[in-house]
């Protein structure tokens, strides 16, 4: 598999997210707190744009898919129907020596949660942090789950979790949704939204986190028609990742065996993604079978059966689950837009980003400070601004204003020169060609609309 060229490390991602205002430190002024990240001005655009792009792709393009808004805390019923309570735990080890913890099935190499196969494995194995031999205590479970209080009384019985995944809230929702909006089979429901993991040990930057977001799709189906579905899922996710501009180089399917499997899917792959660290999980699609709406019709008592006109019989729909987190996404469009190259003897950094996800559009760059100059550049960004982002700037030469744009991944530069006093025309650079081109302003909306393809 061949790398792609200019490859950051993760300390390189890590300073120049920060640089960039891309990425910083939660609660940085008192030495940040471990698994969670704030996204910066350009972070959050670009965030932004990655869901927006996955929304029309996945529901605005879709006749049979909702979109839905659920609430962060559930009922704790919810999480005992779908198994959190008691399966959604990580092995866990100590160091006895230097008191570190760790997740046993990292150390040992294995993804599995079976304890006495952790604890076979980890007999030889060293602390890779003090490197001390025969120091870990034997493997035990670890709640993923957070825990907090409803109401004035903390105890047992307002007892509620943050939510652990976006799909739970879905689920509880589902035949409302069917009922409201009249959707037959096959039919989906989509969410983006917040979820918490107490990670045992968050790390690799944006990657493993404690609070993230997901962008989940759960597709409910006919038994009969869920293979097709499954594999219809995994393209559309491979074919929308594509699109975003990762390299194909940089994506492979990862089926899982059966012991990597959840015990209630029928099947699941991840799509990976080449991080510095190696291929990882980036988007997970799953046959989930009917174990959910089979799960929660049992907890809650409510017949959550679907009723087919042609056949006359009732039964539970399939779900096919296609989930992203989108800061493992965002992560890897960074490290696949991230280019180096040299232009006249000098090295000039640019993030090819696309321009549907690119966290600035449009710059405008008046050539000077003067008054004049100022006026006819605030006149042009106020023609250009208002669908997307459009940054003015007019701090320092016009080269360097240049490399900032291209390093934060700006499409176009729009520069105001004194020529356009006479002309009523501006220059439109490209960010990947560098070529410019002379654009009268009354054109300008529209030569931009159209090169950004929005």
């Amino acid at each position: 598999m061949n790398k792609p060229k200019n490859k950051l490390s993760m300390e390189e991602l890590t300073s120049y997210a920060k640089r960039r205002g891309f990425v910083f430190q939660a609660s940085d002024i008192y030495g940040g707190i471990a698994g969670f990240w704030d996204l910066g001005p350009y972070g959050s655009e670009l965030a932004d744009n990655i869901k927006s792009s996955w929304w029309k792709n996945f529901v605005y393009k879709k006749s049979n898919v909702v979109g839905i808004n659920t609430a962060i805390i559930q009922n704790p019923k919810l999480w005992k129907a779908s198994g959190h309570i008691e399966t959604f735990v990580d092995p866990m080890v100590d160091c006895k020596a230097c008191k570190h913890r760790f997740r046993a099935d990292h150390l040992a190499g294995v993804d599995t949660n079976d304890l006495k196969k952790l604890d076979e494995k980890l007999v030889n194995l060293a602390c890779p942090s003090c490197d001390a031999k025969d120091s870990f205590t034997p493997s035990r479970t670890f709640q993923m789950m957070f825990k907090t209080s409803v109401g004035p009384v903390q105890d047992a019985s307002n007892e509620a979790y943050l939510r652990p995944e976006t799909a739970g809230g879905i689920f509880a929702q589902y035949e409302n949704v069917r009922e409201t909006t009249r959707k037959k089979l096959p039919f989906g429901i989509a969410q983006i939204g917040k979820a918490f993991r107490n990670e045992i040990t968050p790390g690799d930057f944006i990657f493993r986190l404690r609070e993230f977001s997901q962008m989940e799709l759960e597709l409910f189906t006919h038994p009969d028609q869920a293979k097709d579905q499954y594999e219809a899922s995994k393209a559309a996710a491979m074919d929308w990742l594509l699109s975003l501009g990762l390299s194909q180089e940089n994506l492979q399917y990862h089926d899982h065996a059966d012991d990597e499997r959840a015990h209630y899917a029928e099947a699941s792959v991840d799509i990976q993604y080449q991080y510095p660290f190696g291929f990882k999980e980036l988007y997970g699609i799953a046959n989930r079978t009917d174990y959910d709406l089979q799960a929660h019709s049992k907890e809650s008592g409510k017949d959550l059966s679907y009723f087919d006109e042609l056949t006359g019989k009732r039964f539970l729909p399939f779900v096919i689950e296609p989930s992203v987190g989108v800061e493992r996404l965002l992560m890897a469009v960074m490290l696949d837009a991230y280019d180096k190259e040299e232009v006249n003897g000098e090295e000039r950094v640019v993030m090819r980003f696309t321009p549907q996800i690119a966290p600035v559009k449009v710059a405008i760059l008046p050539l000077s400070k003067k008054p004049e100059l100022s006026k006819l550049a605030n006149e042009a960004f106020d023609l250009v601004a208002g669908d997307y982002n459009v940054e003015y700037d007019e701090t320092q030469s016009i080269g360097k204003r240049y490399r900032r744009q291209d390093e934060i991944g700006t499409p176009y530069c729009v520069t105001v020169d004194f020529e356009s006093l006479e002309d009523k025309a501006v220059t439109v650079r490209e960010r990947d060609t560098m070529k410019q081109e002379r654009i009268k302003l009354v054109d300008l909306r529209a030569y931009l609309d159209d090169k950004l393809g929005l």
